[in-house]
């Protein structure tokens, strides 16, 4: 199927694997589509041995470099098309947030006619339904200022251009505890007797809502601390971060690289429970701000705590543990000599988030004064060359013999640790 479509990419009368038009098939996720398909079959065939020119084919490194070189300029395009299907899907997610918010206004609204049934409609309800059309209408004219970043969700979306875990966790308490004060004030409004009224006022006390207040004010300050917390992390070069193409709701319950992380999934699951509680707890009793039971407080500010250590403890610096001459079979043992492969071995080459080709092709290895490019060493699925915790690089020509400094720099742009080799003539 990857062969046909590579095929069909370039028939004559089809669209470019860039049309963006809208009106066809071949729009942006097409054309990205397209260009994933033709990199696989190209990867695939050099991981076979085919494709290779006559003029290189008689020098292993010589074809490893032809084929690194065709392999980047393919992952290239495969970037270029990635990103503008990101964009595009980004530009189309204001209108998804707002459809999404507005269809939760309808089954409010529902819910509301279903429970009335036998008890009749209440001044209580009509609140609730009215706070519900001024959230709606707020994050509907936020969607449409912030229609170029996500709509709704752009205060959520970090700078790393995936959805944030703390700040997604602190907007839903926010939006909560406001449509319960809205609520509380539009019964305020349509209070007749000072009775009323009084005990309205009541409602928004300290000592009613202290357990949600205090849940508030921890999310909030998390989603805060985190912010600068891996900010400094990613200045001082002790995370990595690599931007992604584009936000997922997977987001919230996995690291950079997709895998989901303990530390954000049971932050999100606890958060969610006592959201669903208070939720409940403000539509039988709208008089008041969600009484959110002490036990249930502490769960979550338990469940904050072990987000914020999990941040303080993930990452790290990448590391280079030793360098060796690349012995091929029947090769004679000896130094390191100007034109043999060497094989880095360490830890975290590869930052989360940047097993594409694009990304692994702009690791650079640094041998003393002269940089080196990290070859894509292409196998049937993926790339053996690099690794994360192996990379095997050529000592070029240029390296002159005596002791020298080997240094990794990361498709993150961060360094290793200096590792001293001696390179003979």
């Amino acid at each position: 199927m990857a062969v046909q479509e590579a095929r069909q990419n370039t028939e004559p009368g089809a669209h470019a694997g860039g049309c963006t038009c809208g009106d066809c098939p071949h729009g942006a996720r097409e054309g990205h589509r397209r260009a994933v398909a033709a990199f696989l079959v190209k990867r695939d065939e050099f991981a076979a041995g085919q494709g290779l020119p006559a003029a290189v084919a008689h020098s292993a490194s010589a074809s490893r470099q032809w084929v690194s070189e065709e392999l980047t300029q393919s992952a290239e395009l495969v970037a270029d098309r990635r990103r503008a299907e990101g964009q595009a899907w980004l530009a189309r997610l204001w209108l998804r947030t707002t459809c999404t918010v507005w269809v939760a206004v309808v089954v409010l609204l529902l819910a509301q006619s279903l429970t009335a049934i036998g008890a009749g409609w209440t001044t209580a309800r009509t609140a609730g339904l009215l706070a519900a059309l001024v959230v709606a209408g707020a994050l509907t004219a936020a969607s449409w200022f912030h229609r170029a970043r996500g709509g709704a969700l752009a205060p959520v979306i970090g700078e790393d251009n995936r959805l944030s875990t703390s700040r997604a966790v602190a907007a839903a308490w926010v939006l909560l505890v406001g449509y319960a004060v809205l609520v509380l004030a539009a019964r305020l409004a349509a209070a007749s007797g000072p009775a009323e009224r009084d005990a309205l006022i009541a409602g928004l006390d300290l000592a009613r809502g202290a357990g949600v207040v205090t849940v508030l004010a921890v999310v909030c300050g998390i989603a805060v601390l985190v912010r600068r917390v891996v900010g400094l992390r990613v200045l001082t070069q002790r995370l990595q971060k690599v931007r992604a193409d584009r936000p997922r709701a997977a987001d919230l319950l996995t690291d950079d690289s997709g895998r989901g992380t303990f530390a954000d999934i049971q932050y999100v699951v606890l958060s969610g429970v006592a959201l669903a509680f208070a939720a409940v707890r403000l539509a039988r009793r709208p008089d008041q701000l969600p009484d959110l039971p002490w036990g249930l407080a502490v769960a979550v500010l338990v469940s904050a705590a072990t987000y914020v250590a999990g941040k303080y403890a993930e990452g790290g610096r990448p590391v280079i543990l030793s360098v060796v001459r690349s012995r091929e079979a029947g090769d004679l043992d000896g130094p390191i000599r100007t034109g043999d492969d060497i094989e880095i071995r360490g830890a975290g080459f590869v930052p989360p988030g940047a097993h594409t080709a694009d990304r692994l092709s702009r690791m650079v290895v640094r041998i003393g004064p002269v940089h080196v490019h990290v070859p894509l060493v292409p196998v049937t699925g993926g790339f053996s060359n690099p690794t994360d915790a192996v990379l095997t690089v050529p000592v070029p020509a240029d390296v002159e013999p005596g002791r020298l400094e080997v240094q990794v720099v990361t498709a993150a742009g961060v360094e290793t640790n200096r590792y001293t080799i001696d390179v003979t003539d």
